[in-house]
């Protein structure tokens, strides 16, 4: 377990900090990028109406719905944070027995059940995929297991990855999940919010993605396969808390957003190998107001695509390739909590053109995922002790 390390970064501290992230076991040029100014949002916010909508109820009755994923006949599962996966049948009825052997252990502040990630092979082999957060108090992290689905139950729920080190805490899991064409999946995984600078270590999972094949094993083109000290599992690094990831077949590009602290929030471009920044470099203050770091740029770290702040809370993400609505055809949607909005970003050869519009702020919710639904609508979940599953359709 890791001791608290929140003392190492205020900004009397810059200096240690800077001492630190030479020292750490990824390496980076000597000399940094100018010191950060007063952070602004990189995009503001400069399309409205681009599409006429409304919102209907499709499901309430959810107790904190984290994701939501669809299966070939319509239905649809539903994970709760405390713990159950939920059916919903496809003309919107809430099934009231949860899905028998749910994996769970762990529940408390942001810990839970998470992700719910249906097989691109479901119709033939049933099977889905969950991350939740295992073991307890005391030490803890993110779990993910595969099982097969059918008739309301789980069988050989199998567990392919377990994140490490358990630490303390209930906070930044990560836990989203994305399957990429060659039969890999990546997994966002948190920095466990008082470790954040182990984000830069590669010797753990916290604060990293991670390239699996299906069933678990280590894909042998992974980055760091093969280097002394590092975990072969991680595909990239310093990252704070990851909850959207999605894959844009048509450009081959894997994005992801994570929560910066007060300000900060990022959309990435993931590759393999790279390194993000966190904590070196962010936007974002510390909840006392303090900086993190005096860096907005640290040379030998990506830069994000894009950033907010302040902060608007990013959860889920989705790619939208629906038809329902063709202005929004290939543009991303990002679900946020404290700007109980989603974010439309307009896409263009598979980059953000920096047009933003702030959707479905009638809902008056905190909005924990979006996705893109077969049928061409957006599916928002609400995230609360009566949560609701809503689906916006052309108002016409």
């Amino acid at each position: 377990m890791f001791a608290s390390s929140r003392q190492l970064f205020r900004p009397a501290a810059t200096r240690l900090l800077l001492a630190w992230a030479a020292a750490v076991c990824v390496p980076f040029a000597a000399v940094a990028a100018s010191p950060a100014t007063e952070p602004s949002a990189s995009s503001g916010v400069n399309a409205q109406g681009s599409a006429a909508y409304r919102i209907d109820t499709f499901a309430e009755g959810l107790d904190h719905p984290w994701s939501i994923a669809f299966l070939p006949d319509g239905t649809k599962l539903v994970t709760e944070r405390v713990g159950r996966l939920r059916v919903i049948d496809p003309q919107g009825k809430l099934l009231p027995e949860p899905v028998q052997n749910t994996p769970f252990e762990y529940v408390a502040t942001q810990a839970g059940l998470m992700d719910v990630a249906v097989d691109p092979d479901f119709a033939q082999n049933q099977l889905i995929y969950l991350t939740y957060a295992y073991g307890d108090a005391r030490g803890n992290n993110t779990r993910l297991v595969r099982a097969r689905y059918s008739d309301g139950a789980l069988s050989e729920v199998t567990t392919l990855f377990d994140a490490l080190p358990a630490k303390v805490g209930g906070s930044h899991y990560g836990g989203r999940i994305a399957f990429l064409p060659d039969d890999t999946l990546v997994l966002t995984l948190g920095d466990g919010f008082d470790h954040r600078e182990e984000a830069q270590n590669l010797g753990n999972h916290l604060g990293k993605t991670v390239r699996l094949n299906r069933d678990g094993s280590i894909p042998s083109d992974n980055p760091f396969v093969g280097k002394a000290g590092a975990k072969p599992e991680i595909y990239s690094l310093g990252h704070r808390n990851a909850q959207g990831i999605v894959y844009d077949s048509a450009h081959q590009r894997l994005f992801l957003n994570e929560h910066g602290p007060r300000g900060g929030d990022e959309l990435n471009a993931v590759t393999g190998g790279t390194n993000y920044g966190w904590p070196i470099a962010s936007f974002g203050r510390d909840y006392t107001g303090a900086r993190v770091t005096p860096y907005t740029t640290w040379a030998g770290t990506k830069d994000p695509l894009l950033h907010w702040t302040p902060s608007i809370a990013p959860s889920g993400m989705a790619l939208y390739r629906g038809d329902l609505f063709p202005q929004w055809q290939g543009d991303l949607f990002v679900s946020t909590l404290v700007e109980k909005s989603v974010r439309r970003l307009a896409m263009e050869g598979g980059q953000p053109t920096g047009e933003q519009e702030v959707l479905f702020e009638s809902a008056d919710a905190r909005i924990r995922d979006v996705r893109s639904g077969p049928d061409g609508a957006l599916y928002l979940l609400t995230d609360d002790e009566n949560g609701k599953v809503l689906r916006v359709l052309p108002a016409s």
